[in-house]
């Protein structure tokens, strides 16, 4: 018998405060052309006042217990990936247990920046394989809006706030490359890389939550190798191929490094989800997100082989090959 995590529902919540680029004019040295070419973002969602990282967390798991037609009690896990959770403890997870009314099972939170949901996403299927869960919750869930330096114009235009969720279960398959759920995966770290992309502040540091910084070109240079190798190990992995590969589901940073990372896995970009001209760089949550979408435009369907590929801070980065 061979177990695999298989995706039985997905769910997603974005704060109501729209943010078009018109609104940074006001404040920098920018303007809508400029943030377009640079980042195919148009618009991004920013939470409200006492809006935390664990409500849209919450609001996106409710979404996707509704889609699975579960009770929250009918899970046994929930993972949350997120940079910026609401309080340096307890986790975010936890507190989403309370907000959905589960009163069983177990949650903890995942840290690698953009990669986040993606790790999240082996550790849940870690959990699966190994008996220790049958059904996990994976959420990824951030509100970078309250780590902005908004004199950064480089940075600051970037980012915005959303949770989405999904749901796995563990069902037995055939062993095969055909079997619906997580079929393999690469995970990457290097910490050589850390000053492409941090927060200047911390609790062993400074204290502080501190801002966002970003060396945007080096890191450019960076992902498209990076995502594009770890997308093809995570197919080797799976004994699948780039042209077995029906939807790439990509981290949503940045328009020009998705392209480049199509391009380099001979990926057109008709089979690209893509989120991040209406999300901008909703760092973990960017890919929960992005496979609500794909299934709500009717584009992801059951069976469709979708690789996963991220990189964030530390440098963090991987990729899943997902048969939804």
């Amino acid at each position: 018998m061979t177990l695999r995590s298989v995706v039985i529902g997905c769910g997603r919540y974005l704060p109501d405060r729209i943010v078009p680029n018109s609104e940074f004019e006001k404040t920098l040295d920018t303007n809508d052309e400029w943030i377009r070419t640079r980042s195919g973002i148009e618009r991004r969602h920013f939470a409200g006042d006492g809006e935390f990282t664990s409500d849209l967390a919450a609001k996106a798991a409710n979404a996707a217990l509704a889609n699975a037609g579960l009770d929250a009690d009918d899970v046994d896990a929930i993972i949350v990936a997120t940079s910026t959770p609401d309080l340096t403890f307890p986790s975010v997870a936890t507190m989403v247990q309370q907000k959905i009314g589960m009163t069983r099972g177990f949650g903890f939170d995942v840290q690698a920046v953009c990669a986040g949901f993606v790790f999240a996403l082996t550790t849940a299927n870690g959990l699966l394989l190994s008996g220790q869960a049958k059904r996990v919750m994976v959420i990824g869930a951030e509100t970078f809006s309250r780590i902005m330096d908004w004199t950064d114009r480089a940075t600051c235009v970037l980012f915005g706030d959303g949770a989405g969720a999904l749901i796995f279960e563990a069902q037995t398959g055939t062993g095969k490359n055909s079997d619906r759920g997580i079929l393999a995966a690469d995970l990457n770290s290097d910490g050589r890389y850390k000053d492409m992309l941090y927060v200047d502040g911390g609790v062993s540091s400074t204290g502080t939550s501190g801002k966002l910084r970003m060396q945007g070109n080096a890191l450019f240079r960076q992902a498209v190798e990076k995502l594009a190798a770890t997308a093809e190990t995570a197919l080797e992995n799976a004994g699948l191929t780039r042209d077995d590969v029906d939807w790439v589901v990509p981290h949503q940073a940045n328009i020009r490094i998705i392209q480049g990372t199509a391009r380099k896995l001979g990926v057109p970009m008709e089979q690209v989800i893509q989120t991040v001209q209406d999300h901008g760089n909703t760092s973990a949550a960017s890919i929960p997100l992005a496979f609500c979408v794909g299934v709500e435009e009717g584009k992801i369907k059951p069976g469709d082989l979708c690789i996963a590929e991220a990189i964030g801070g530390g440098l963090a980065w991987g990729a899943v090959a997902l048969r939804w």
